[in-house]
């Protein structure tokens, strides 16, 4: 190692910091959020820096460097723009004893600033040792997606148990066991969706089990919506909890790419459904959700697009609450707005549509009982899921309700994933126009006046990329 990690305690304690620009701001914020005391050199200084530090706490000084500005200091940051007076500052406090740090210049200090995720109590950092810090700030924006905010809470909540688990086990094993339970079980899960109590009450139940030398077996459910294919529209807990799940039960309208964001070491289940073709009825998925949680399980399901739009994600939880089981739903991002961003086609836009309707192709007897009349208004965009077998139909029945037979339409097939590709025409023109392409499922339609934005709006080499 090139330097030996410490986390240094500055509460109340007086810091240095040379330099009056932005670059000084951004180190005496993070000073100021760890409790620091300030004293600011700099001939010129921030405005923005000297409202923050008008305070009896700090120190300000409106002149160059002088050697007993480190009198009564702990911490000395260089952070002026002139490479000799960095070195002057640094020189001196090394000279003292002191821990000094220079922004950009790690060789002429003894100390550097890491990147860092700050999840307090739980602090993350990342350093190249000074070598390349840009590459140690885009590792810290990697890491910022598997670290939500709720670990602080977890943290303070692990701490508030310490004294109890430590009387309970002798054993540093035995507790170290305890909390790996509690950090990948359902308690923490809990702490991260924000119910404190409920964590609270799971943990003390865990200790009052283990004294009674009893262990019950807990399991969740996380419904959790995978988007519409790319992986890089995943939120932060759906990665999460993917990558932490017991058994994935994933269907047809997960990508590949997102499906192998999944713990690799998980069992996958498919239960995917194709249009009057079910590898598992909904009533035998709700069922094994059940059988699976009731094992002990954390038990993914992992559905495309959002869990609930047109996702079944109310009938399978609808199944768990009955049951008593444990589960959490994460949104995703829905197929219409992931789909129409990706092919240029804004769902709303003042000039051509105020309001969207999400529409299903297919009712569970498989019929198009729909509402046609209230879809025909010109200011309107309607976009239709699992339709595409229906697509002349829709067409049809739209035209025979009123709507403009020239309304512009789209179909997006496989939208935001690499073989997305966008077929565009009207009601009265679509069908043959797609006559001979041979449509790849799954395809999303849009019709409405907002179609017509596609070839301006779209991201240009798209498709060519996906090509």
């Amino acid at each position: 190692m090139d330097y030996l990690p410490l986390y240094l305690d500055v509460r109340d304690t007086l810091c240095l910091v040379v330099g009056g620009d932005s670059v000084a701001l951004r180190k005496i914020r993070l000073l100021l959020s760890a409790g620091a005391r300030i004293r600011l050199v700099a001939p010129d200084i921030l405005e923005e820096l000297s409202g923050m530090l008008d305070h009896q706490r700090h120190e300000i000084i409106q002149r160059p460097f002088q050697g007993d500005d480190l009198d009564g200091v702990r911490l000395v940051i260089a952070a002026t723009d002139s490479d000799t007076v960095n070195g002057a500052v640094a020189d001196a406090a090394k000279a003292r004893g002191l821990t000094v740090n220079v922004v950009d210049g790690a060789e002429q200090g003894n100390a550097i600033m890491p990147a860092i995720i700050d999840r307090s109590p739980l602090i993350v950092s990342v350093s190249s040792a000074g070598k390349a810090p840009v590459l140690a700030r885009l590792l810290r924006t990697r890491l910022e997606s598997l670290l939500p905010d709720g670990y602080g809470r977890l943290a303070d909540l692990a701490g508030s148990f310490r004294a109890q688990v430590k009387a309970r086990f002798s054993s540093l094993n035995d507790r170290r066991y305890f909390w790996e339970k509690v950090f990948g079980g359902p308690a923490a899960e809990q702490a991260l969706a924000g119910n404190m109590e409920q964590a609270r009450r799971m943990i003390g139940q865990a200790l009052e089990a283990l004294e009674a030398q009893e262990e019950q077996l807990v399991g969740e459910v996380y419904l959790v919506g995978g988007g519409p294919g790319d992986p890089d529209l995943l939120t932060f807990r759906a990665l999460r909890l993917m990558q932490q799940a017991d058994v994935v039960l994933h269907d047809r309208l997960v990508s590949e790419d997102v499906l192998a964001l999944c713990r690799r070491d998980a069992d996958y289940i498919y239960v995917g459904k194709r249009r009057d073709q079910h590898t598992l009825p909904q009533e035998d998925i709700n069922t094994l959700l059940v059988k699976l949680a009731k094992e002990g399980k954390r038990v993914l399901r992992l559905k495309g697009g959002d869990p609930f739009i047109f996702g079944r994600g109310g009938e399978e939880i609808d199944t768990l609450a009955d049951e008593g089981i444990p589960f959490q739903v994460v949104p995703g991002i829905t197929a219409a707005s992931g789909c129409a961003s990706y092919a240029g086609i804004p769902l709303t836009h003042r000039d051509y549509a105020q309001s969207v309707r999400f529409v299903t192709g297919h009712l569970k007897d498989g019929g198009y009982d729909l509402n046609w009349s209230e879809m025909v208004r010109n200011d309107q965009t309607l976009v239709f899921y699992m339709g595409l077998m229906g697509l002349p139909r829709i067409c049809q029945e739209l035209i025979d309700h009123g709507r403009n037979p020239e309304t512009p339409v789209a179909l997006i097939q496989q939208g935001t994933t690499r073989e997305q590709r966008v077929y565009t025409g009207s009601l009265t023109s679509i069908v043959s126009d797609i006559a001979e392409i041979k449509i790849k499922p799954p395809t999303l339609i849009i019709v409405g006046e907002v179609v017509q934005l596609h070839e301006r709006l779209k991201w240009f080499g798209l498709e060519e990329e996906y090509a």
